[in-house]
């Protein structure tokens, strides 16, 4: 009881009573109730049964409250302006479907998925609550974080020991109450069809279907996939639900309600589409509330920060960019969202990994079809091979010898590239080619690349074209040439499964920014042209080069290159 009955917590009862009754009225239940502030049925009690946000900073107080004890963030105004919408939601019952779309990072789950169904259990609000997860993983860490969250003393104190696992079914994936409610979650894969849930108080339809970050990419591969996503949503979740019930005018019993939670993957995904769903309210928050293109584009400070960063003479760019920002740190900090976004963060992702920080932070995926790459940074030859370049690697986009249709163009793609110790990539060459009915030339090709860069140690080859035959030719060349042999050339041969737009967002703003660069004089202009062109899979004809390069930008870092047998030396360091 101790714990329970603190000035604090009498204060903020009394805070939000007033805010509730006003203050003549608050005094006089603060007097009714002065031997049952906290108890079932108290003050504490009726509060927390009119207003979410009560409930949370009172009852869910270790969740969302600093203190000594725990490392909690002060909560934002959006986290109060999401109550507020839940509470107009759930209490006021304004609205029966609602959508939240909000920044990676924002609490979401947290914030609403827990918080939303402590209350609504605890009250009996809701007698069934369906949660949808994109994996198992995140389903059963939503069950476990509840469960812990209800064996807070607090809510145990007013509301009793509600979590019984001797007496109910209490799971992974099931967490019945002792009130004769219940939660139970399920992965994105798992059939929420006819699900109910038997009672003694009586067999209930769900009350709440609540998804969060219900898709995956394998929903925004095409645009058959997103329909389906969003078809099997409306035909088997929707078509789960109940309607209202109403007598004389009074509503008896709300319906279902459906709540979606997530970040938009891409245009007319899942999110996207009940975005546009008239029957849902939208409730669009970004990590910040101005355009971020214009800001970062046109303030100075941050225009510095971006040439210091991507300035390849520098031995270590990324430290000295942390520095400028520090001695900067008044001119350049703008507003966020929350205290958790920092603004050296938020740079450095805008800077180096654009795409990814327009839809995860900002919630935007409407521009996916520009064209993705606005600039190139090139060098000469002589130049690129200035610098200590510590990893070399060829990768190798395949595509088909036999040629049935005329109109086919696929090419092979080639990319050489090299990290340097200034941790700046680099692309040495990169071809395009054809070998219709010559398979013979396409090997002698790879081979007369492994001949020409003798710094490369590893070749990445795709294998779902010739599922691996190629790389068995090529091991056996090499080991038919004298000078090849006496190399460790280690072949990566593996199957594409990965989203190829996913991947190649990962170089975007390390080309656009010229930290990768390319050789002027031997990566060929049609394959730079074609990286140019790049609109997203979905809206590009050829992406062969482009694709090289990704996996050579995002392959080379886990190369460990050991025992390298011959230190090169630039022909200019020994005066030649």
């Amino acid at each position: 009881m101790e714990l329970i009955n603190t000035k604090e917590n009498r204060q903020l009862v009394m805070k939000y009573a007033i805010k509730l009754y006003g203050k003549e009225m608050a005094k006089k239940k603060s007097l009714e109730y002065k031997n049952n502030f906290f108890g079932y049925g108290g003050l504490a009690y009726q509060i927390g049964r009119r207003s979410l946000e009560f409930f949370c900073m009172y009852f869910l107080q270790d969740f969302f409250t600093p203190k000594d004890n725990n490392t909690v963030r002060n909560l934002a105004p959006v986290h109060y302006e999401i109550w507020k919408e839940l509470e107009n939601m759930f209490i006021h019952n304004t609205h029966d479907k609602q959508e939240f779309i909000l920044p990676r990072g924002a609490a979401k789950t947290t914030i609403i998925d827990m918080a939303l169904s402590c209350f609504l259990h605890t009250y009996k609000l809701s007698h069934f609550t369906i949660v949808l997860a994109n994996r198992s993983d995140d389903a059963e860490e939503f069950v476990e974080k509840t469960k812990k969250a209800l064996k807070t003393p607090y809510i145990v104190h007013t509301f009793g020991n509600l979590i019984n696992p001797r007496e109910r079914v209490v799971n992974k994936s099931e967490l019945e109450l002792d009130n004769d409610t219940k939660i139970e979650a399920y992965s994105a894969g798992s059939s929420v069809r006819g699900a109910s849930y038997s009672s003694p108080a009586g067999i209930f339809r769900p009350t709440l279907y609540l998804a969060d970050d219900y898709i995956s990419e394998n929903d925004i591969t095409s645009d058959h996939s997103k329909l389906k996503k969003y078809q099997r949503w409306l035909k088997e979740v929707e078509e789960g639900g109940d309607t209202a019930v109403y007598r004389d005018d009074k509503l008896i019993k709300p319906a279902t309600k459906f709540l979606v939670l997530g970040t938009p993957l891409a245009p007319n995904d899942f999110i996207d589409q009940i975005r546009m769903n008239p029957e849902y309210k939208v409730f669009h928050r970004s990590v910040v509330d101005f355009d971020v293109d214009d800001y970062f584009e046109n303030n100075e400070y941050w225009q510095g920060f971006k040439r210091i960063l991507f300035d390849d003479k520098r031995q270590d760019s990324l430290e000295d960019c942390k520095q400028y920002y520090q001695e900067h740190k008044e001119e350049m900090d703008f507003p966020t969202i929350w205290e958790k976004y920092h603004c050296l963060d938020l740079g450095l992702k805008y800077f180096t990994k654009r795409l990814e920080f327009m839809q995860e932070l900002m919630c935007k995926c409407e521009d996916i079809g520009d064209k993705w790459f606005t600039s190139n940074k090139v060098q000469s030859k002589e130049e690129i091979e200035s610098h200590n370049h510590i990893k070399t690697m060829l990768t190798i986009d395949t595509a088909g010898i036999k040629v049935k249709q005329k109109g086919r163009t696929d090419s092979f793609a080639f990319c050489v590239g090299s990290v340097a110790d200034n941790g700046f990539k680099y692309v040495h060459t990169g071809h395009l080619r054809k070998f219709i009915d010559d398979y013979d030339g396409y090997i002698n090709h790879v081979i007369k690349l492994i001949e020409e860069f003798e710094d490369i140690t590893h070749v990445f080859v795709e294998k779902n074209q010739f599922q691996g035959l190629d790389v068995e030719r090529m091991e056996h060349e090499i080991e038919k040439s004298p000078s090849l042999r006496k190399r460790r050339i280690i072949f990566i041969n593996e199957m594409q499964r990965k989203n190829k737009d996913d991947k190649i967002s990962t170089i975007v703003s390390d080309i656009n920014n010229g930290r990768i660069i390319f050789c002027e004089e031997r990566v060929e202009k049609e394959a730079l042209d074609q990286l140019m062109q790049f609109s997203g899979q979905h809206f590009t004809r050829h992406d062969d080069f482009v694709d090289t390069v990704a996996e050579f930008a995002n392959r080379i870092d886990e190369i460990k290159v050991t025992n390298k047998r011959i230190q090169t030396m630039k022909r200019q360091a020994l005066g030649i």
